[in-house]
């Protein structure tokens, strides 16, 4: 679905269904949040009652507050994503196959939903406002409950061909090794999404944490942690530098939650790649401007724009 930009006084319903998370924002025009919520995303078919619920009382509550009507809706999804349709195909993560969320949406909401893969509007996102602004050639990695990746090549969104393209996280890294929730061993989403390393420390270690962030923080002290974020950095390094042979992008943007490591993430991870590299040289390698936030930033956008677009 492509629908023409709405002007600067509109409203709109933002929404990022992630593998962990469900975050729903209420924006202007201006991209400024009116209203916001957060809370776990349930999995399987649950995520569609979840997501209408928590929209529902955003819009009620910002047109209740006087901000005016909510008058189109943008929806990111996990996983492989129809988005003509609005169907979320599949979801490794969250645990859907072929679940319609966009035309139930629209019956709940009474707008016009657009919706997206979550990291390819993600990235567009910053692309078009935020890290990689003025960057023709940028490489997108997602790193939060899962792993994938948006792709700008000569000012071009690439979207792919038979289906969406920037599966990063199932590219095979460590023949052989852990076993992936898409039913391959060895995948880089299997060794360094943030779900994985969390999981891997407690495996490792016997103590549980929350979040890959509780791993971050003990990187100094737990040569537990130390180890395990070693060798998740060293697979992404691996799967990167396959990137740069191939794309060579001229910036190499890094988001989702697992973005919020910062220097203990990019200096590391430039190290690696650096040393690796025998023929492409490694592009700069950044934080994104909106972390965990760039998927509901990009379903904004989306709404606002009316398509996600060069």
């Amino acid at each position: 679905m492509t629908l023409p930009p709405l002007p600067a006084d509109a409203r709109v319903l933002a929404v990022d269904v992630g593998g962990t998370t469900l975050k729903v924002e209420v924006l202007d025009g201006r991209s400024q949040v009116l209203a916001t919520g957060v809370e776990p995303t349930p999995l399987g078919d649950d995520a569609l009652g979840a997501v209408s619920r928590l929209g529902s009382r955003l819009i009620d509550q910002v047109e209740a507050q006087g901000h005016g009507p909510v008058s189109r809706a943008g929806l990111a999804l996990p996983g492989i994503v129809d988005r003509a349709s609005g169907v979320g195909v599949f979801s490794a993560n969250v645990g859907w196959r072929d679940l319609e969320f966009g035309p139930p949406l629209e019956r709940s909401w009474n707008m016009p939903v657009l919706v997206d893969h979550d990291v390819t509007i993600a990235g567009w996102a910053e692309w078009k406002v935020g890290a990689a602004q003025r960057c023709d050639d940028m490489f997108f990695v997602g790193l939060g409950t899962g792993v994938a990746a948006s792709i700008v090549a000569g000012g071009h969104l690439l979207r792919g061909g038979l289906t969406q393209a920037g599966e990063l996280g199932h590219v095979v890294v460590r023949p052989g090794g852990a076993l992936c929730g898409c039913g391959n061993r060895g995948c880089l989403e299997a060794i360094c999404s943030a779900s994985s390393i969390a999981r891997t420390y407690a495996s490792a270690s016997g103590r549980q944490v929350d979040s890959a962030a509780d791993v971050v923080s003990a990187l100094d002290d737990d040569p537990v942690a130390a180890h395990i974020w070693d060798e998740a950095l060293s697979a992404l390094a691996d799967g990167l530098l396959n990137v740069v042979n191939l794309l060579s992008p001229r910036i190499i943007v890094l988001g989702g939650g697992l973005a919020g490591a910062g220097d203990a993430l990019v200096k590391p991870l430039s190290k690696k790649m650096t040393a690796r590299a025998r023929f492409v040289p490694v592009p700069d390698i950044v934080c994104g401007r909106f972390g965990a936030q760039a998927a509901v930033m990009g379903a904004g956008l989306l709404a606002l724009r009316g398509a996600a677009e060069d």
